[in-house]
């Protein structure tokens, strides 16, 4: 048995909270669940999924409001990865990225999951994930996906 059941939130620094805001709730369609100006930040949390949210605070001086290139060389937490609710979500996904010019839209099969990579507006690495084998069992090497058709 697992003690906790999944990632609660994960904190994100941005310099531009309502870029920040329009990309994610276009994207993935995720609401805004509140929003506050304090005087030392702006900050909102956005629902990921039923127990998941982003939470994102602007600070536009800070060091780390844009994201590093280079994997594993991005800082104590290097990305993150969202899952796609479904195969048609995943799509769907997959052709708003596309269309904002943020993915090339290459698809990586991971086994039991599905794999999808993109820079969010800060620069910042992110992945959305399609889990398609629910056991999890049979990773391997990225190898090449390729999708019938683009939606």
């Amino acid at each position: 048995m697992n003690l906790v059941s999944g990632i609660h939130h994960v904190a994100v620094v941005t310099a531009d909270i309502d870029r920040f805001i329009d990309f994610y709730t276009d994207v993935f369609e995720i609401p805004v669940i509140f929003q506050e100006t304090t005087p030392a930040f702006r900050h909102a949390l956005l629902r990921a999924g039923s127990q998941c949210m982003l939470h994102a605070a602007e600070m536009p001086d800070n060091v780390h409001s844009s994201g590093l290139p280079d994997m594993f060389e991005r800082g104590h937490i290097d990305h993150l990865a969202l899952n796609a609710s479904t195969e048609s979500a995943f799509q769907i996904i997959r052709r708003k990225l596309i269309d904002r010019g943020v993915s090339d839209g290459t698809i990586a099969d991971l086994g039991p999951v599905l794999n999808l990579s993109f820079s969010d507006p800060d620069g910042m690495h992110i992945e959305v994930c399609l889990i398609v084998d629910a056991s999890l069992q049979g990773f391997h090497q990225p190898r090449p996906y390729y999708v019938k058709t683009v939606n």
